[in-house]
């Protein structure tokens, strides 16, 4: 298409340039640039045109038009907003998907720029109207639908207004009400909870008070009575509504037509095919509630003007002005407009140029202007970085059918293609310890150890209380993470399993399981120490390639191959796996092009071999989307502009990296829905929505609620407190907007997260244990010892607890651990001993040290230096503890001074100490705030010994599992 200087308006001379939005408004059938400040501010007499630029992660930038037309806007306006939206498209270079959108009835994709709504101001520019200024303040109320976007509607201020389908917000001077209709959904009263913030906002200055009304709840709550003081008192809705969606268009068959003359002509069709689109005209698909708008690149700017009028017509003949009009040009086709096809070939053979950019970007340059943003940028470099903390504890289960067997830490690293693995790594969380609990399949593993590793890796994740985020990986597939994991990975060929066995024997095939004597080839490949990996391929030269190093061995001898586009880190590398592999044998160093005989007849003689270096898909930029799976069907809707609010608690969520899929199950998922989250992610890779290729075996990651890993929040702004707020969407949002942001979080920090680095990298002193709780290298942590807290709880008074709430009732499951020593220790004596042990010298027979009890609330009261009262009716077991000796006068209790806070007791760790019944959820009122994960660290030595039969140190030296056993047991979690 040929672009002169006389189709391009001035007004957009330097648009696009660098990401973001542009705004004009059509003001004397011409467009006028909006400053940022009165962006999102739509006034419904007017027309505009919207550019969207985003960057997408190889520096190219892409841009998305839309014209919005007001729901008075005058037809001239109407018009010139739609043809200066081509011109647009040309001086961006001819490849931008133009949206009509109409007042009332806006795309998802249009409204998810100005989040969390638009609401159109009254008035205009040309049109004859004024923009409304009122004086005072004028009571507003706004219907509100949609369950990730918010179409906002001001409606008439009475009662007949009111439904049970929809959310409604009556916005007064002093008060911002939201009446929520009995049959909407939470996610819609979630997402309309957003507009009362934007209005308390915006209009209030952020000072008003905020109040939710429940259709169909009693007057006795005062602020539904004061709700319905607006509406002349409380009266029934009626039950049946009428929306202006009353007519449905979606049964309208799909037609095509062409533009010819400036008409739509009817094309007869049998099916909608590619084959049917001319590159030298335009075409109308008419699919109901879309239209689209096809212009081929051999158009003229003229006829696809044309074609964007005949549109218009077509739909005003029809009485169908409020569908959704997309105009896309050929080769740039959006993948909704492609899935109307009966079949559309992968690529076409579209000559796509540069001819059309470069040319509007060489007659503004002689104007002088800047025309960087039309051509493509070059693609930033960066390291692909791992987003995960790297010195955590990692364990290795081979799975051999319905048995799992932990494997050594020498041969964690180990893996056998025929073969499946489950790993579970550890890892310092920025609040509590997380877990990452993972399955890989081997190439030539058999689906029964693959279904086998999925169900046995299920039920460790059911034993962390879905707490752990769950990954399937496929060799060959391996993310970063997986790498910097296990740091040196090896990949043998065969397998160990039965599985691999009794299949090699059905389909009669030889067993090529690596032997240490025998013939092996492997190509050393990662970016550093931290990441490196050798994968055992066939034994012959054209599995070389000159990008890689090699090592070869045969018997007793060892070559190490280095192709030409190798570098020194990746040789350095082939050193590192020769001391993994070989370590006791000396390498003949092999340089491409300069082999030795010996060397190519090992390898059964020389033949060509690629240079191209192997690897992954690159991710994409990445797209959101909310899934419903019923019944094997899976349904999804793309969130646009996504951040973490759009993700319900109530949901599961689908986020596309290209090559790696996530799915976020919220926490008041359902759990068969839950279970079915893998299920999920493995329909989504099948049915590949957006139509990029996905491979089926690209890595799924389970990723539950609050248990958020680092390389999946990365992709949004994140702050982890909302994540851990309690209720359903509603609730919290409700929270947040009446209290202006999240509570803070009382979890207490355990270890400050390390740099996504690698272990390589010399960790802080306080982060290079795997687990501070039983590092022996922390300095003790002055405080009170576990004797002195092992006393205070034997002497606690049982009937200080606070009267008004109810005495815990505890249900024991399984009987008590005990040791036959500890069952013979009585612990009031044991802790007194201790305590006398745990002072560099006796105490005087008199002074006796009588804690106060910390069993009644988190924060014990401060210790007295004077003698208490004595009780005008004392409790003869109090006395009985109390008086030591009954002939003694009593002494004043000496003052413990101790480096911990008011009311807080420590043991050598740092971490507060509470009574062991306080610490069961099945308690009137547990300790709250804590590491639910861990509450086991919380109990003194003493009271840990004794609950659990072993000292602390002993028990963190038992296998993880064996741990969580004895904490179900003893009721913890």
């Amino acid at each position: 298409m040929a672009v002169s200087m006389r189709d391009l308006d001035p007004a957009f001379q330097g648009a696009g340039q660098k990401a973001g939005i542009e705004i004009w408004r059509i003001e004397k059938l011409s467009p006028v640039s909006i400053p940022k400040s009165s962006h999102g501010k739509f006034y419904t007499g007017d027309s505009y045109i919207i550019l969207k630029t985003s960057a997408s992660k190889s520096g190219a930038l892409r841009h998305d038009i839309h014209y919005w037309l007001g729901e008075v806007t005058s037809q001239d306006e109407a018009g010139a907003a739609a043809i200066k939206t081509v011109e647009l498209d040309a001086a961006l270079g001819g490849r931008a998907v133009q949206y009509r959108e109409v007042q009332g009835h806006e795309t998802e994709k249009f409204l998810s720029y100005f989040k969390p709504c638009i609401i159109p101001l009254k008035g205009g520019i040309a049109s004859g109207f004024k923009h409304v200024e009122e004086e005072e303040y004028k009571t507003c109320l706004y219907v509100c639908q949609g369950k990730h976007v918010v179409h906002v509607k001001e409606v008439p201020f009475a009662r007949s207004s009111l439904n049970h389908d929809d959310i409604f917000i009556l916005d007064t001077k002093s008060k911002i009400f939201q009446f929520n209709g009995s049959n909407s959904s939470i996610q819609e009263r979630a997402k309309a909870l957003e507009v009362v913030q934007y209005i308390k906002d915006t209009y209030h200055d952020g000072k008003c008070e905020v109040a939710a009304i429940e259709d169909g709840k009693l007057m006795a709550d005062a602020e539904t009575g004061e709700f319905w003081v607006f509406f002349g008192g409380f009266a029934p809705l009626p039950r049946k509504t009428t929306r202006d969606e009353a007519k449905s268009i979606d049964i309208v068959a799909t037609r095509l037509y062409r533009v010819q003359k400036g008409q739509a002509e009817p094309v007869e069709i049998e099916s909608l095919t590619r084959e049917l689109l001319d590159t030298n005209g335009c075409y109308i698909v008419d699919c109901g509630i879309e239209v689209f708008v096809w212009m081929g690149r051999n158009t003229s700017l003229d006829e696809r003007k044309t074609a964007s009028g005949a549109a218009d017509e077509l739909l005003l003949g029809l009485d169908r002005t409020k569908c959704h009009v997309v105009r896309v040009i050929e080769g740039f086709e959006t993948v909704m407009f492609r899935s109307k096809f009966d079949s559309w070939p992968q690529s076409t053979n579209v000559a796509v140029t540069e001819d059309g950019r470069g040319k509007v970007a060489a007659l503004l340059k002689r104007q002088g202007l800047n025309v960087r943003g039309l051509m493509k940028a070059a693609p930033p470099k960066e390291e692909p970085q791992p987003y995960i903390d790297c010195t955590g504890n990692l364990q290795v289960w081979h799975v051999n059918g319905q048995q799992k067997t932990l494997l050594q830490a020498s041969d964690q690293s180990k893996f056998y293609s025929g073969d499946c693995y489950i790993f579970q790594y550890s890892y310092p969380g920025e609040h509590k310890e997380e877990h990452l609990i993972g399955t890989w399949f081997g190439r030539q593993s058999v689906e029964e150890d693959r279904v086998s590793a999925i169900s046995q890796a299920g039920k460790i994740i059911e034993l962390l209380k879905f707490s752990a985020t769950q990954a399937r990986i496929y060799e060959g597939y391996e993310p970063l993470q997986f790498f910097v994991i296990f740091q040196s990975f090896l990949v043998f060929k065969g397998g160990l399993s039965e599985g691999y066995k009794k299949h090699l024997v059905e389909k009669e095939l030889a067993d090529d399981t690596y032997k240490d004597d025998g013939i092996a080839l492997f190509r050393v490949q990662g970016t550093g120490p931290d990441n490196m990996q050798s994968i055992q391929v066939e034994p012959v030269a054209s599995s070389l390639n000159s990008s890689y190093c090699y090592i070869l061995h045969s018997g007793s001898s060892v070559f190490t191959w280095t192709g030409n586009l190798t570098t020194s880190e990746d040789q350095e590398l082939v050193e590192r796996q020769l001391d993994l592999i070989k370590p006791d044998m000396q390498s003949k160093l092999q340089k491409e092009g300069a082999e030795s005989e010996q060397f190519w007849e090992t390898l059964g003689g020389k033949s060509e071999y690629p240079s191209e270096k192997i690897g992954r898909d690159a991710e994409s930029d990445p797209h959101l989307f909310s899934c419903t799976f019923l019944k094997g069907e899976l349904k999804v809707t793309e969130i646009y502009n996504f951040n973490q609010d759009d993700l319900m608690t109530e949901d599961i969520f689908i986020l596309d990296c290209h090559s790696d899929i996530y799915i976020w199950v919220g926490q008041q998922v359902e759990y068969k829905n839950k279970m079915q989250a893998l299920a999920i992610g493995e329909k989504f890779l099948e049915y590949d929505f957006l139509m990029e290729k996905l491979s089926h075996q690209a890595p799924i990651y389970i990723v539950m609620e609050g248990s958020e890993p680092p390389f999946f929040t990365r992709h949004f702004s994140w702050d982890s407190t909302k994540s851990a707020m309690h209720g359903n969407s509603f609730q919290r949002k409700l929270t947040l907007v009446k209290n202006g942001g999240p509570p803070p979080m009382d979890k207490p920090k355990r270890r400050t997260p390390v740099s996504y680095g690698g272990r390589s990298a010399a960790p802080e002193k306080s982060q290079r244990s795997r687990s501070v709780s039983f590092s022996p290298d922390r300095v003790r942590v002055r405080g009170r010892s576990p004797a002195f807290n092992a006393l205070a709880a034997t002497f606690e008074n049982p009937n200080a607890r606070n009267l008004s709430t109810p005495p815990p009732m505890v249900r024991k499951l399984y009987p008590k651990s005990v040791t036959p020593d500890s069952a013979k220790l009585a612990p009031r004596s044991a802790a007194i001993a201790a305590l006398t042990a745990s002072f560099d010298k006796a105490l005087p027979a008199k002074e006796v040290i009588i804690p106060r009890s910390v069993k009644g609330s988190p924060e014990a009261p401060k210790l007295s230096t004077e003698a208490p009262e004595p009780s005008p009716q004392g409790n003869s077991k109090e006395n009985s503890v109390n008086n030591v000796t009954e002939e003694a006068p009593k002494p004043k209790p000496e003052t413990i001074q101790e480096d911990v806070k008011e009311g807080e007791t420590e043991d050598e760790e740092g971490l507060p100490i509470y009574p062991y019944d306080r610490l069961k959820t099945t308690v009137a009122d547990p300790v709250t705030e804590i590491d639910v994960t861990k509450r086991e660290t919380y109990l003194s030595s003493e009271e840990f010994r004794e609950k659990f039969g072993m000292s602390k140190e002993a028990f963190y030296k038992l296998p993880k599992w064996k741990q969580n056993k004895l904490k179900m047991a003893l009721q913890l979690f």
